[in-house]
């Protein structure tokens, strides 16, 4: 191991966590993987070499618990994000103390490179407190850390996302598919892709201080996106535009049931576009080519077709 730089990736066992860990252990860092649970995390080890990869608790709600994880650490990665609170106040504590902790504590171990990843629409301003807490976060990094590169993704798909596969189930079970702000635009990007400019921001001087927007190479309203979830798993359904009235009351009970699918704070987020600004920096400027929904998506929604896909493969 000597030689190798250590990385810290906080909420390294996540959705977009294993893939950037998986990038950082290929370019020979040791990569300690600061997470609540790190018996879950475990999965992650044979990416690497033996001890190359290491679970490490850490927890942003506790902020004795990190500068442990990034003590002698060269590199940190925040990663950390939540789509719905649990208790009040998680939002603030999760996006905008907890972030702020992690880059106070790198600055403190002597840490080069922060990346800290963010949102797009994050916003002091927003009615969403997903929103503000998220700019909150931005806020207390930049001025803990100036040199933190913050990145800012879109919607980002993948395997293991919830977004395509989450529609998709809906697809499979429900009669319709409901459509909540279907004028709402989104640019999904693939969460390789925003490994990449992860690794890339590292990697590069001129990231230092930097923030970028990442977005796929397409935009899409949310109704083309049902559509699209629609076509590629062959179910012939309508869809059916909620009233922004029904949709609140739909959100007001669904925040008691287990998962939270609906909150009345993710209406809020739907009613803005989730688009990377033109005049911002992005994948580009990284030199990060994004990846079309085309590539990846109908791979894993074909499970959600009648017979599990399986009828075209034996067709094919």
């Amino acid at each position: 191991m000597a030689g190798r730089k250590l990385a810290t990736v906080f909420g390294g066992s996540g959705f977009i966590g294993r893939y950037v860990v998986k990038r950082l252990a290929a370019q020979d860092h040791v990569v300690r993987v600061a997470v609540r649970d790190p018996e879950a995390a475990l999965f992650l080890k044979p990416m690497g070499d033996l001890g190359q990869i290491v679970p490490l608790y850490a927890d942003l709600a506790r902020p004795d618990t990190i500068p442990r994880a990034v003590e002698a650490a060269e590199i940190v990665v925040n990663l950390v994000g939540i789509l719905a609170e649990r208790r009040r106040g998680d939002f603030r504590r999760i996006h905008a103390e907890g972030a702020g902790a992690v880059a106070r504590a790198s600055a403190a171990a002597g840490t080069t490179w922060l990346v800290h990843v963010s949102a797009i629409g994050a916003d002091t301003a927003s009615p969403s407190e997903y929103a503000r807490s998220k700019a909150a976060g931005e806020e207390a990094v930049r001025a803990a850390f100036p040199s933190a590169t913050i990145l800012r993704p879109s919607i980002v798909f993948g395997p293991e996302d919830q977004f395509f596969n989450r529609f998709g189930a809906l697809a499979e079970f429900l009669p319709f598919m409901p459509v909540i702000s279907g004028d709402t635009r989104m640019q999904p990007i693939y969460v390789g892709d925003v490994a990449d400019a992860v690794t890339t921001a590292l990697a590069r001087p001129e990231a230092a201080g930097r923030t970028y927007e990442l977005g796929g190479p397409h935009i899409f309203t949310f109704r083309q996106l049902l559509q699209y979830v629609l076509r590629e798993t062959g179910r012939a359904k309508l869809l059916v535009a909620i009233p922004p009235a029904l949709a609140r009351l739909q959100a007001a009970v669904s925040e008691h049931l287990p998962g939270k699918p609906l909150t009345r704070d993710q209406l809020l987020l739907l009613a803005r576009d989730n688009v990377a600004a033109a005049d911002a920096p992005g994948l580009a400027d990284l030199g990060v080519t994004p990846t079309p929904v085309d590539l990846v998506v109908p791979h894993y929604l074909r499970r959600f077709r009648p017979g599990g896909g399986h009828r075209e493969l034996l067709a094919a």
